[in-house]
């Protein structure tokens, strides 16, 4: 285990002299953002960056994804490392001056500080090639907000390109706020919930707002409707495995004399198991159903399922908390007490490779966590000073769980 510390300080080193590099590229990628699956000018950044390394590169077909395996000199199994890209529809208010120059579009979530950080990643695995005991895939990923870029990936075979089925997997995600800057947090078990929508149509006849009796108005039970969704989660569902029901969108009528023919709301529903998620997917729309046949009207309540639960194994998860504490310091690796309510579409790679999905502090030094703008903030800022230890934590990850490192060895 002698080895270890060594290894360790070389790449804390040699990250460090990669850091202007990544910062210019995550500042590149901040000035000029882009939306879901189509990322042309992201992934010819990435591209360009990548440009000369000893890797097999495979570009997406039906998304601007970038598959990168680097093979090491020495057999071995097979280690992915994932970097999101894509940015979000929000106008930024930062004020900084790499700030974005594509109106209404905004990195709010940090995904160009995983992309920059990835880069690194590769940078020092490639250094490090003739001494790698395996292979490691790079997926760089298109439409993590919703479009559901990991499940096109998978489809397209980033589980395969390392010739064999990856032993593990692991990702970053940095945090504007909550977090102090370059702590790293994780935990076993669920860390991001499931997120679905819920659709509610109620249909009733229109009328005149002074005869209420003459028409079947749809908005008193649709408001019920909400109000009791609020109850059902406090009094059919455990504390303990809780589900989150919010209604974000509630549409009806055009003005205040006309009883319309119908109302519509839509709801986003968190869950932190499988069997919760189940369970509420079922019985939200047999509940809002109830409620508008009650009231003799007509309800269609359609359920469009997101992503599901993101679920960090056991081991895989004792293993990066104890290599980030080795890496970065023993103070700055820490346990996450609950779940974070966020989704993830890395949780469809955690369903078939054991896999750490781990959080970074990148709050600025001049925001004080606990207030500072969270993620999807149009205020959000990230401070690119972690991207070294993003990129070095990266590579000793893949590094250390190529040769066999786990949580016990490391802690011995």
């Amino acid at each position: 285990m002698n080895d270890v510390p060594s290894r360790q300080a070389a790449l804390r080193e040699s990250a460090a002299a990669l850091q202007p590099e990544l910062v210019a590229l995550r500042r590149a990628l901040h000035q000029e953002p882009e939306i879901g699956l189509e990322l042309p000018l992201t992934q010819a950044k990435v591209l360009a960056a990548l440009e000369g390394l000893p890797l097999e590169i495979t570009l997406g077909e039906k998304l601007s994804s970038v598959t990168a395996v680097l093979r090491g000199a020495l057999p071995g199994p097979v280690v992915l490392l994932r970097g999101d890209m894509d940015a979000l529809p929000v106008q930024e208010t930062s004020g900084l001056p790499y700030a974005s120059t594509v109106p209404g579009v905004m990195h709010a979530c940090g995904h160009d500080l995983h992309t920059a950080g990835l880069v690194g990643a590769a940078r020092l695995l490639c250094e490090r090639r003739e001494g790698l005991a395996g292979s490691v895939v790079f997926m760089f990923q298109p439409g993590e907000e919703g479009a559901g870029g990991a499940r096109i990936m998978v489809h397209e075979g980033v589980l395969d390109a390392g010739g064999s089925r990856p032993v593990a997997a692991y990702a970053l995600h940095v945090a504007a706020s909550v977090l102090p800057n370059g702590w790293v947090a994780t935990r076993p078990g669920p860390i991001m919930a499931a997120a679905d929508v819920l659709t509610v149509t109620m249909r009733g006849r229109g009328g005149h707002g002074s005869t209420p009796h003459l028409a079947l108005d749809p908005v008193p039970a649709a408001c019920e409707a909400v109000t009791a969704l609020q109850t059902m989660v406090t009094r059919r569902f455990d504390a303990f495995d809780p589900v989150v029901v919010t209604v974000g969108s509630f549409h009806a009528g055009t003005t205040d004399n006309v009883i319309p023919d119908d109302a519509v709301f839509a709801a986003t529903v968190r869950s932190f198991s499988p069997e919760a998620r189940d369970r509420v997917l079922a019985e939200a729309p047999r509940l809002v159903r109830g409620i508008g046949e009650a009231h003799g009207l007509t309800v269609d309540a359609v359920v469009t399922e997101g992503y599901p639960v993101t679920v960090n194994d056991p081991a895989e998860t004792a293993y990066a908390t104890a290599a980030a504490g080795q890496l970065l310091g023993a103070e700055r690796s820490i346990d996450m007490p609950r779940p974070v309510a966020g989704s993830e579409d890395f949780a469809l790679i955690g369903a078939q490779v054991p896999s750490a999905y781990l959080l970074l502090g990148a709050c600025p030094p001049d925001r004080d966590p606990l207030t500072a703008p969270y993620n999807h903030s149009p205020e959000a800022a990230f401070d690119d000073a972690v991207l070294g230890d993003a990129a070095a934590l990266l590579a000793e990850l893949a590094l250390g769980r190529l040769t066999g490192r786990t949580a016990e060895q490391l802690s011995g």
